[in-house]
């Protein structure tokens, strides 16, 4: 089957945008953006949704026992390994409209499409929905997809736990998402759509990011320890102050994303302070430090200065500490040929377009690892995400849905002299 027999074929856009609109209802915050953290109830009526959706468009449904959903629609030898496109459709405590579940939904329009024009293709075609992408909820992120990959086991993915101690695998149950089928199964491609979470795009002009890779990350949890004691009858000279180290590490952490620019990043994001009382001096303090970087001898280097700067704060501060990595992989290539065919059909569309590199992690990161793989950006509007005011124009959904359309579409076919695309 030539992919030049359908290059006719143009999804629908208006569906698309009305499914998406449709999906951001559940889970709607008051500023215009979603709450909808993973294996909550709100995960679940999403999840229902997109089941409901796929089943329509006749796909099958199959959910593995991390929670990761698959909604398969035949090909036309089902033997096949099927290419698969998908993202996630967790967000983040203040997330967006379009953060993962435009690549989930895009990729069910792909489908949906094929169906409207009567195209069977060679191989079959998954749509998947992984489980706790966002690491909001649940630490680390993209859980769903390190197990099916094998990069983490399946044990220590149910074992995560929230805030509130609630286990990953617990509320998979709860919710009724815990599959029966063992994570993983043979693919023969992926591509995954997302909008780009950054500003290179809008501000270049360009409708379309061919992602070349992704930055490697690290991620950290530090804890200071020190002494409560009476903040009016301590002096400052005896103090044990476990905020004060905290404050001088955020500082540091920023200061060392800044010696590391253009490419490197660095972030605290979260800290908790104890017992965190107006006049108490505090003897507890942690936070979470994330570097990501795309040359893993750089994050080698900023993981070594993190390590001598904690050691040296607690010493001269007189404080315990304790630093442990949670999260490291190493930056991502994504396959040449997938990534070349993502070129091709943004040019042949009429898109304008550019190389990028992500500097966001994705499902499609740890896909990379041993399924042929390629990802496509979308800009997002003043390069918000992570935020309420998130947004895209529905030219962009469209192009970027289109631009997967083709890939897939040149993926699934059996005729390519034994290359991928």
């Amino acid at each position: 089957m030539s992919n030049d027999n359908f290059g006719h074929v143009r999804i629908d856009g208006a569906r698309l945008w009305r499914s998406l609109a449709g999906m951001a209802r559940i889970g709607a915050t008051e500023r215009g953006g979603v709450c909808r953290l993973a294996l909550t109830d709100l995960d679940r009526q999403s999840r229902d949704l997109f089941v409901d959706w796929a089943r329509a468009a006749g796909c099958d449904i199959r959910v593995d026992r991390i929670g990761n959903v698959f909604a398969r629609r035949a090909g036309r030898d089902d033997r096949l390994a099927p290419v698969l496109t998908g993202s996630h459709g967790d967000t983040q405590p203040t997330g967006g409209r379009f953060d993962g579940i435009y690549g989930v939904l895009g990729g069910l329009e792909v489908l949906r499409t094929l169906d409207d024009h009567g195209i069977r293709t060679d191989r079959p075609l998954e749509v998947a929905l992984w489980t706790n992408e966002e690491g909001s909820r649940f630490a680390p992120a993209m859980i769903g997809s390190a197990v099916f990959t094998g990069a983490s086991t399946l044990d220590y993915g149910l074992s995560r736990q929230d805030a509130d101690g609630l286990s990953l695998g617990d509320e998979l149950a709860r919710i009724g998402y815990a599959g029966d089928e063992a994570p993983g199964h043979p693919l023969h491609a992926a591509f995954e759509l997302h909008i780009e979470q950054g500003p290179i795009l809008e501000a270049a002009g360009r409708t379309i990011g061919v992602v070349t890779g992704a930055q490697g990350q690290r991620w950290y949890e530090i804890t200071f320890t020190g002494v409560d004691s009476h903040a009016g009858t301590t002096p400052m000279e005896v103090r044990r102050d476990a905020l004060v180290g905290l404050a001088e590490l955020v500082l540091f952490v920023n200061r060392l994303g800044h010696a590391g620019a253009p490419q490197a990043r660095a972030t605290v994001g979260r800290v908790e302070v104890g017992p965190n009382s107006r006049n108490v001096i505090p003897g507890h303090a942690w936070l979470t430090v994330e570097f990501r970087h795309p040359d893993e001898a750089i994050l080698e280097e900023m993981d070594a200065a993190l390590r001598a700067e904690v050691a040296r704060i607690a010493a001269a501060a007189g404080l315990q500490s304790r630093l442990e990595a949670i999260f490291h992989y190493a930056p991502v290539p994504f396959d040449p040929a997938c990534v070349a065919a993502v070129r091709t059909a943004a040019t042949e569309l009429g898109y304008s377009r550019q190389d990028i590199v992500s500097g966001a992690g994705h499902d499609a990161c740890h896909l990379a690892r041993s399924v042929p793989t390629a990802m496509i950006f979308v800009p997002c509007i003043d390069g918000l995400s992570h935020n309420e005011a998130e947004d895209i124009t529905p030219a962009w959904a469209e192009a970027g849905a289109n631009v997967l359309l083709r890939v897939m579409l040149a993926a699934a076919s059996v005729d390519r002299n034994g290359s991928v695309v």
